[in-house]
């Protein structure tokens, strides 16, 4: 069996969770099938990865008219493949002509919903509207669907009810659990500004709308004044988005010192080192399709306070390995709460209790086993390799 997996990010050119879930897939898939992956950007050196690039006639283009320019430099060279299948929109399109063009099944795998994210439209204007049709041609045209959580099965057939709900199967992301487990180096998290030695609340992410940051720091004027406040957090989507982070970091800074804002993006060992010296990990994300990052906080045996909402519940175990906070969201895709006063008050409480919770070692050991038993990445890829196999049989 050939499959190409089409992708934007591969490694090392990695920014957000679909690139992590496309890389350690296809470690583990290599061992069992043939895998071509086709990614953009710059040449990689690795057996079977092609790297694509848009023609120079664009390089004036909208983003998002590049991006479809770089999917149709892939697709004749899919050609001989038995499954196309692709990941986020930036690929979508490139599995869906080559399916059309070779005759092969397209596989999409789901890590998040243009439609759930309208924010995007402040910031790309048309280019959003092209990514949000080229998602909703793609789903509707697909051979099948996978979703990284049930919350995400539930969100794709809600935002494109059109879809039959047969072709929309789940997998969950997964975690790299030889790599990702607690490991003390006091050192480097000194030389991050870090004291590894006090208690620390610990945030790592995009700074985008989805990933709620600024909640999390509104919460955190409610922490106990010893308690560190990390933010592993850069990448800011918007100019506004930035200047609305530094202010509440400036504020929040200047009522109780301790927060501590490493900008830069973290190296894999940096970041399990930050994890493992951690007290609580907080994901206040108003839009999450499962959350890679809660896993691997798991994975570190640290106990996570997260918002109930998209796929975060079925990696989270309330009360087990850490606390839901629940959330009422607006009606308009956003995810923003109804209620932002209750919502911050009641993540800064969920903070609070399990800062102080006697059972917290507990609570990360649980973590732990819950990563093992339910998200190795070899799980995962077989249970990608059943909907594979179904796929080419249904098609052909």
């Amino acid at each position: 069996m050939r499959i190409d997996l089409i992708t934007k990010e591969y490694p090392p050119f990695i920014y957000g969770g679909a690139g992590v879930h496309v890389a350690e897939l296809v470690r583990v898939l290599r061992s069992q099938i043939d895998v071509k992956v086709r990614c953009f950007g710059e040449v990689r050196d690795e057996t079977d990865t092609f790297s694509y690039r848009h023609d120079a006639g664009f390089d004036t283009a909208n983003p998002a008219v590049q991006t479809l320019a770089t999917d149709l430099n892939m697709v004749e060279d899919i050609a001989g493949s038995d499954l196309v299948h692709s990941h986020t929109w930036y690929a979508n399109f490139a599995g869906q002509v080559a399916g059309k063009l070779h005759g092969i099944p397209h596989l999409i795998t789901a890590h998040s919903l243009e439609p759930l994210r309208p924010w995007k439209e402040q910031q790309l204007g048309g280019g959003y509207r092209l990514s949000s049709w080229i998602e909703r041609t793609a789903y509707e045209d697909a051979t099948g669907i996978i979703a990284v959580s049930a919350g995400m099965r539930n969100d794709i057939l809600r935002a494109y009810p059109q879809i039959d709900p047969a072709k929309v199967s789940v997998v969950h992301n997964g975690i790299d659990l030889s790599a990702f487990q607690s490991a003390s180096n006091p050192e480097l998290v000194r030389s991050l500004g870090i004291n590894p030695d006090a208690r620390s609340v610990v945030f790592v992410g995009r700074i985008t709308q989805q990933k709620g940051l600024p909640y999390l720091l509104k919460a955190a004027k409610q922490l106990p004044k010893d308690v560190q406040l990390v933010l592993c957090a850069g990448a800011p989507d918007t100019p506004q988005i930035q200047a609305e982070v530094t202010a509440l970091v400036k504020e929040l800074q200047d009522l109780r010192g301790n927060v501590i804002w490493v900008e830069k993006h973290l190296s894999r060992t940096e970041l399990i080192s930050v994890l493992s010296a951690s007290t609580v990990f907080a994901c206040p994300s108003i839009y999450e399709p499962l959350g890679i990052v809660n896993l691997e906080a798991m994975a570190c045996s640290i106990p996570v306070v997260a918002t109930a909402t998209g796929g975060i519940p079925e990696v989270v175990a309330h009360g087990e390995t850490g606390l839901l906070v629940p959330i009422e969201q607006v009606g308009d895709g956003s995810g923003r709460p109804l209620d932002e006063a209750k919502f911050v008050a009641d993540f800064a409480g969920a903070l609070n209790e399990m800062l102080e919770n006697p059972k917290l070692a507990e609570f990360g050991a649980a973590g732990r086993r819950r990563a093992e038993q339910h998200f190795s990445w070899e799980s995962i890829a077989e249970q990608t390799l059943g909907v594979y196999r179904e796929a080419i049989a249904k098609f052909v």
